[in-house]
């Protein structure tokens, strides 16, 4: 065989090499991907081998301008014309089209945003709520059309195919698909169809040719000629724009008529990737969501029910089936949802978290203990029509199973304190936390058992690691006094140690008595600091000015004293 022969068997389509063991042949190459082969190796794609490129998916992209803005507004109860913005990392995440119009866009920081709109109201981004209050959407759209992709809140994708047939047309099927959407809650809702995913979406989002026009269709085969005058910021790679910039290429058009070799040598996979959207030929095919299970339970009363106790001995079947439906899905709940409506139409809700997962033992003690709270346990203020329960978070059940051994002590303490708050009460049962402050009490926040601090862990830090002039250095006493406890402290002389008008003491401690109310014998001082003035509220009228003062006694145990009106007290002991 020739030079040139050996060659033309050794290079690929476009001149990639033919890789060893893919079970390619010298007619076909069909381990590279070409039709009638299975799925296509990685290593293949990244190496340069010619790959076909696949048969266009029609595909239907439904899009709802400013939708977590909308969505952040009605749970907020906002009217509609309030300026409005989302704020994520200090920056304005997403803004309404009001307050777009005074200048307040996307990736401004919040002080400029207020200053360019000063009746602006803000919010933090709820990622939880964008995907909450966009689910009743996706369901009615899952009903006149399987197959629904959720591409992220707001926006939706599904094939084109299975709609245009049943309603006669892509067009119809778009505007009827839109109108759905529309009637749930998804307002100036706009339809594109294209061949692929990437093109419907920017056809979706582009300016409307006319007026009124809800629906923008991308004819066959004519994706890429679409994408050419759009900008590259719509990829959504900054960085990729500006390189690109300085190269003097600014649209999808430009970037797209660089070969596949010359980006992905540059660029790499991620950048070759992108580079196929610019083109019209994205990869991506709609992938229908898994459909969540219905986990909601809800329990009507007729006639309502006006006592504590005969509710939640009421609920306890449907508690019963919430447990049913979980166990069914392979799924515990660690956070639920209680909504009680009573006769007035006023709805009580309330979200508990657990330390463990719940049972419907747990359910209905929180249905209780939320029914009795701040009112008498045996009456409600009005009598209540319905319950209604869901999860809030969720995990695998196969994460909460018993181990082989047994459940472990950690389990057994969780189900203890567990029963024991079921008979004492929510908030008979709590666990400390340190919080922010500068004396002792205040830094102690009792959490009861299973829920969060107020506002969540990162915010009981954020309090926490506040500057607090005066408050005592770590590391912490070991016992922290639930009342403080009143102590003598006393000079040679005998006379009490105080602390004059300069801050300094009248004698030095000599010796030391831990029950000063009750009499008893003193103990030696062998070390002893401070005073260290505190003022506390010095702008109300109710300030106090507080001293400081540690010492050791005879029998080794450190006392944190603190002077308040000419005596003094034990706030806390470190043996």
């Amino acid at each position: 065989m020739s030079p040139r022969g050996r060659r033309a068997l050794a290079a690929g389509p476009r001149g990639g090499a033919v890789l060893p063991g893919a079970g390619g042949s010298r007619a076909g190459l069909p381990g590279v991907g070409l039709p009638g082969s299975g799925a296509v190796r990685a290593d293949a794609l990244s190496r340069g081998a010619g790959l076909p490129e696949p048969p266009p998916t029609r595909t239907i992209v439904l899009w709802c301008p400013d939708w977590p803005v909308i969505a952040a507004a009605r749970a907020a109860g906002a009217p509609p014309e309030q300026p409005f913005a989302l704020i994520a990392k200090g920056l304005v995440f997403a803004s309404s089209a009001s307050a777009r119009q005074v200048g307040v866009v996307r990736g401004l920081r919040v002080r400029e945003a207020q200053a360019r709109c000063t009746d602006l109201v803000t919010q933090p981004y709820d990622d939880a709520l964008d995907h909450r209050a966009f689910e009743p959407v996706i369901r009615a759209i899952e009903a006149a059309a399987p197959g629904v992709e959720v591409l992220r809140p707001g926006t939706i994708a599904l094939r084109a195919r299975g709609p245009a047939r049943y309603h006669g047309g892509e067009r119809a099927a778009a505007t009827i698909l839109a109108g759905i959407a529309a009637d749930h809650g998804a307002p100036g809702v706009r339809a594109g169809v294209a061949d692929t995913p990437f093109a419907a979406e920017q056809a979706a989002r582009a300016r409307p040719t006319r007026p009124g026009e809800r629906v923008r269709m991308v004819p066959v085969g004519g994706s890429g000629s679409f994408l050419a005058p759009l900008p590259l910021g719509v990829l959504g790679d900054p960085d990729l724009a500006m390189v690109l910039g300085r190269l003097g290429l600014t649209t999808l058009g430009d970037f797209a008529a660089l070969t596949d070799e010359q980006v992905r040598d540059r660029f790499g996979v991620p950048g070759a990737f992108l580079h196929r959207l610019a083109g019209g030929r994205d990869p991506r095919e709609v992938s229908a969501r898994d459909v969540p299970p219905d986990l909601e339970v809800q329990a009507s009363f007729e006639p309502p029910l006006d006592r504590a106790d005969q509710i939640a001995f009421a609920f306890r079947r449907s508690a019963d089936e919430f447990a049913a439906k979980l166990r069914a899905a392979g799924l515990v709940a660690t956070t639920i949802r209680v909504g009680i409506v009573d006769e007035r139409d006023v709805l009580l809700e309330r979200v508990w978290a657990h330390p463990r997962w719940f049972d419907a033992a747990d359910v209905v003690d929180r249905v209780r203990w939320q029914l009795a709270g701040g009112v008498d346990p045996t009456g409600l203020e009005a009598p209540v029509t319905t319950v209604v329960l869901e999860p809030v978070a969720v995990d695998d059940l196969a994460n909460h199973e018993r181990g082989l051994w047994g459940s472990g002590p950690d389990e057994r303490v969780h189900h203890g304190l567990a029963r024991v708050q079921g008979m004492v009460g929510h908030d008979g049962v709590v666990t400390p936390r340190i919080g922010g402050g500068r004396t002792l009490a205040e830094r102690i926040v009792l959490v009861p058992w299973g829920d969060a601090p107020a506002g969540g862990e990162r915010a009981l830090a954020v309090v926490r690691d506040r500057p607090w002039p005066g408050k005592l250095p770590g590391p912490p006493p070991a016992t922290v006094l639930e009342r403080p406890r009143p102590v003598d402290v006393v000079a040679a002389d005998g006379g009490s140690v105080d602390v004059d008008d300069r801050g300094t003491l009248t004698g030095e401690p000599e010796r030391f008595r831990s029950d000063g109310d009750r009499g008893g014998r003193f103990s030696a001082v062998t070390a002893w600091a401070g005073p260290w003035p505190l003022v506390v509220r010095w702008w109300e009228s109710g300030g106090r000015r507080l001293h400081r003062l540690q010492l050791v006694d005879d029998d080794g145990r450190a006392w944190y004293l603190v002077l308040a009106d000419h005596r003094w007290w034990a706030e806390a002991i470190a043996t």
